[in-house]
């Protein structure tokens, strides 16, 4: 009989919590898992029909919680389909150009308004990057220089996988200066994005050929699968805005990273507590 697990995670989880939880879960006993930056324990044998309460309790403590099948390994999955902006790094890529145009905060609020799919993406796509008619392109690399970070527990997250033998990509709606620097930095296999238009060294304000939108980002992941003899339940996805539910839907195991209420509650689990390597205790992996 297939036994799950239940791995709880934040920067300290109290004993008292921990308690609680063995009890609330039914688990049979508890065990610290280590080489993350922060606390995480698998409640190992706990039952899945208490997920409710437990989901609950967890939201209440500021608790990141997920039940996992207990002989999840992460060599079991063969490709993890990442989106960039708010995910892989922690900008808005398009919203620090605009700021020097002075536009930040009207893009950054169509971009807001975007990712909780409150409006039409593809168009909300345009419409910022019309704004940005005019720039001097030379802005892409001072912004990728001077304000890209990557997420705290992306590095780990991505050379774990890639050791484990999973091929990585990165899709996103952002833009192909960025995610071509991303590829060659963290030696992504895969990497699907938007091109700016350039012409005499300024940005058009237009973007070439089709838009990396919703759509194309669950395409993307499901040629990728397609070549690499993928099933669904051997897709991670991992994101944060309404455009990338579309791409969590053809995955079996969909995260949403401190992302949007309508992402968190359609993907498979939610990390609000931890950085990105608290994805791993959820793919089964350990140190």
């Amino acid at each position: 009989m297939q036994t799950t697990n239940l791995i709880i995670q934040a920067a300290d989880v109290p004993t008292s919590a921990l308690k609680h939880l063995h009890m609330l879960s039914k688990a049979s006993n508890i065990g610290a898992l280590q080489g993350i930056p922060h606390q995480a324990f698998s409640l190992n044998g706990a039952y899945i029909g208490t997920q409710h309460e437990v989901s609950q309790y967890c939201k209440s403590e500021k608790i990141d919680f997920g039940f996992i099948q207990s002989d999840t390994t992460l060599s079991d999955y063969k490709l993890l389909a990442m989106d960039m902006d708010s995910t892989l790094i922690t900008i808005e890529c398009i919203d620090e150009i605009a700021d020097f145009i002075n536009k930040k905060a009207e893009v950054a609020a169509i971009t807001e308004a975007a990712m909780r799919g409150e409006i039409d993406w593809p168009q909300s796509l345009r419409q910022r990057v019309a704004l940005l008619a005019g720039l001097p392109a030379s802005t892409l690399e001072t912004v990728y220089e001077q304000r890209l970070k990557l997420t705290p527990g992306a590095t780990k997250l991505v050379a774990a996988a890639q050791a484990a033998g999973l091929k990585t990509v990165v899709v996103s709606g952002g833009f192909t200066f960025f995610t071509s620097r991303l590829q060659a930095r963290l030696k992504l296999d895969y990497a699907f994005s938007n091109e700016l238009e350039i012409i005499d060294g300024l940005l058009t304000g237009k973007v070439l050929g089709a838009l990396c939108d919703a759509h194309a980002k669950a395409a993307h992941v499901q040629a990728i699968a397609a070549q690499l003899g993928a099933e669904k339940s051997q897709i991670i996805t991992i994101g944060d805005g309404a455009n990338d539910l579309a791409m969590m839907a053809v995955s079996g195991t969909s995260i949403a990273y401190h992302a949007k209420p309508k992402v968190q509650a359609e993907a498979r689990y939610a990390l609000n507590a931890v950085d990105l390597s608290g994805a791993l205790p959820l793919l089964g992996w350990q140190d």
